[in-house]
């Protein structure tokens, strides 16, 4: 029997070192530990958002399709950070080499201790939005949200 094959949108960024780089080896990562990269957007950079820094972001977005359940995407994500360098030493936002956050992950709502999807903040933050539009892959669950951050007609 053949596993079904999730459809998911992974937000990346990094503003510490070779910034480009950093996101096409995590791109190398999420294809040999998570699914296969279906569609990414174009590469933008962003000052930082919640947090003081002088070094700007570069962030894109991505579609995979995996056979991966959420839980284990979200295993798999903090596997790669860390294996990219990635430290988490104090609570709030700072600078990484890596960040990967779960947007969608097919049309479902997830609301565990650790683990909120859609993301909770997604629709806030131009960094996401602006690299989604360009995915066209999957829409907000909840329906408040379109990709452009238009509130959708009902």
């Amino acid at each position: 029997m053949e596993k079904k094959l999730n459809k998911v949108v992974l937000s990346l960024g990094s503003n510490i070192g070779e910034r480009r780089e950093n996101l096409s080896l995590a791109y190398e990562h999420v294809e040999k530990q998570i699914g296969k990269i279906v569609k990414s957007s174009s590469f933008y950079e962003n000052p930082s958002q919640g947090f003081d820094s002088n070094n700007d972001f570069i962030n894109s977005c991505i579609a995979i399709k995996t056979t991966a359940g959420c839980r284990e995407v979200l295993d798999k994500i903090h596997w790669i950070e860390k294996s990219m360098g990635r430290k988490r030493t104090k609570e709030g936002y700072e600078d990484r080499i890596i960040d990967i956050d779960i947007i969608f992950y097919n049309n479902h709502i997830v609301d565990e201790d650790g683990l909120k999807v859609p993301h909770p903040n997604y629709h806030k933050r131009d960094f996401v939005l602006i690299p989604l539009n360009e995915l066209n892959f999957l829409t907000d669950p909840r329906q408040k949200f379109q990709a452009s951050n238009e509130k959708m007609d009902k």
